[in-house]
């Protein structure tokens, strides 16, 4: 009996440490989160690197992180820091009335035929003035949240700071210890090597698959729409092309929330060219990227079905921001994994 009371005592305790653990981290719950999604990406590197170095762990870490930084974190910042710029001065332009999204919006009706007219009339969408009101209005509280995010920056610089070198002083000891800290984990966990084994290669897989996966496609599609949009003139590209990236993490919705309708609009306002161009670009280069390599890049390796993913994928940027085209989908595969094996369980205990 007094076994009894001193484990339930003790598993009692260790849930309360845990969770007062988590609660400690939870200011720099990103910064930890990404270092040890940086650190699972990059290990296949760091193991290669100490192979080559003939065991020299620290040193190898060291070149894994310098890597990391040159090819992921620099080129980041580097974007984030553009993408403020410019949210900023467009921010200032359409407050000083220098950009009228308006006027779009009346030269687009203006070049209706009159048939489309009456049938947007007969479906109740015929009321452009408060249509451009609310594009005016949307992208003005856009461009004002994009400014006040680099206010943001600008006042808490030291949090940024220090959340910066959690992350790269984090990644650098998971790089260096990882595979360690693994087996510790793996040991701790309550389940039969078996059920370890799979869950932790499902998380493994699933993580690698989402991140890469995703982020391959995402700068893709920013790339290539960004680009587009340069070509044909069209101010904000950058603005436009990373807002395209972060659709494209949302599957089944896409870029095409962005590049569809600015090909309307060349089309209706007479600029057939422009118009085309940007629908070949957007259906047999934006589109096909996501056709083409996220099944091979995500699919093939969660082995979600893609309802799955969007459902993951939604639900997870909702609860957690743009963390959460990470940590939803891994949820979920976590989700089909587990019962997965209770499943078979069940099936192993009937049969026997």
């Amino acid at each position: 009996m007094e076994k009894l009371i001193e484990k339930k005592a003790f598993i009692l305790l260790l849930v309360i440490v845990s969770l007062a653990f988590i609660w400690l981290l939870l200011p720099y719950y990103s910064a930890v989160f990404w270092g040890a999604i940086l650190a699972l990406l990059f290990s296949p590197l760091k193991r290669r690197l100490e192979a080559k170095l003939k065991g020299r762990r620290n040193l190898a870490a060291l070149i894994t992180l310098m890597v990391c930084l040159v090819i992921v974190i620099i080129p980041v910042i580097a974007i984030a820091g553009s993408l403020v710029q410019e949210g900023t001065s467009l921010y200032q332009r359409i407050r000083s009335g220098n950009l009228d999204l308006g006027m779009f919006v009346e030269q687009a009706r203006m070049a209706l035929p009159s048939s489309a007219k009456q049938l947007l009339g007969h479906f109740g969408v015929d009321d452009f003035s408060s249509l451009r009101e609310k594009l005016s209005s949307g992208a003005m509280q856009g461009s004002q949240l994009v400014a006040s995010q680099a206010v943001n920056i600008g006042q808490n610089t030291l949090h940024f700071m220090v959340s910066f070198g959690v992350m790269l002083y984090l990644l650098f000891f998971l790089l260096r210890d990882g595979p360690q800290l693994a087996s510790k984990i793996k040991k701790a966990i309550p389940l039969s090597e078996r059920h370890k084994s799979n869950l932790l290669s499902k998380f493994i897989a699933v993580t690698r698959a989402t991140v890469k996966g995703n982020i391959i496609v995402a700068a893709t599609q920013g790339a290539i729409g960004g680009m587009a949009f340069w070509a044909l003139g069209i101010e904000g590209a950058l603005l436009w092309g990373v807002l395209m990236a972060f659709l494209s993490l949302i599957p089944a919705v896409g870029a095409a929330l962005v590049w569809l309708p600015v090909a309307i609009y060349f089309l209706l306002t007479g600029a057939h060219l422009e118009g085309i161009v940007l629908i070949i670009v957007g259906v047999f280069a934006i589109g096909l990227v996501d056709n083409l390599l996220r099944p091979i890049l995500v699919g093939k390796d969660t082995k979600m079905p893609d309802y799955v993913v969007l459902i993951s994928t939604l639900g997870g940027m909702s609860l957690f921001g743009l963390n959460g085209f990470v940590i939803g989908p891994l949820i979920a595969a976590l989700f089909i994994a587990a019962w997965t094996l209770f499943s078979e369980n069940k099936g192993n205990e009937q049969e026997s």
